[in-house]
């Protein structure tokens, strides 16, 4: 059992892979209950939101000296801000959580948190934000795992 806790907290610790990983490992590989999975993937990646946010918040400054580092993240950042702008101009925090719970590629935590640098949010709102967006990804994904493959059965037309 440690094993297993060890690779769900593993995975939801990875960037992009998050608890978007980690509860279907959970589920599908440990054959953990669902309840189970989703109580530590979301606390899992709860906890990871302050460290991400120490981070950014104490060493984005120092990496963004080197150059090619500084055009990546300026074309990063243009992307995520543009993608954002309406979410938190009309929902504030609750729309930065709505961005880190929607289980697409490039949302979640870490993307949330630079999101949340870049436009200036506080260390509460983000934690905020965070905590209810990894509840958001949680439920969505545990639903859609535990609900098996017939999920996206009434999107197939039958002949």
């Amino acid at each position: 059992m440690l094993e297993q806790l060890l690779w769900v907290v593993g995975l939801t610790l990875t960037p992009t892979l998050e608890l978007r990983a980690s509860i279907p490992y959970a589920i599908l590989v440990a054959g953990w209950p669902v309840g189970l999975a989703f109580a530590v993937g979301v606390m899992a990646n709860s906890a990871l939101a302050p460290v991400v946010w120490f981070f950014v918040n104490n060493f984005m400054e120092f990496f963004l000296k080197v150059e090619f580092i500084k055009r990546w993240f300026d074309w990063y950042a243009d992307k995520k801000k543009a993608v954002l702008q309406g979410y938190i101009d009309k929902y504030g925090v609750y729309g930065l959580a709505l961005f880190i719970g929607v289980p697409f590629p490039g949302t979640g935590v870490y993307s949330g948190c630079v999101a949340a640098w870049l436009l200036g949010y506080n260390f509460r709102d983000y934690m905020v934000a965070s905590f209810l967006g990894c509840v958001i990804a949680g439920a969505v994904v545990t639903g859609v795992v535990a609900s098996g493959s017939e999920v996206l059965s009434f999107m197939i037309k039958e002949l």
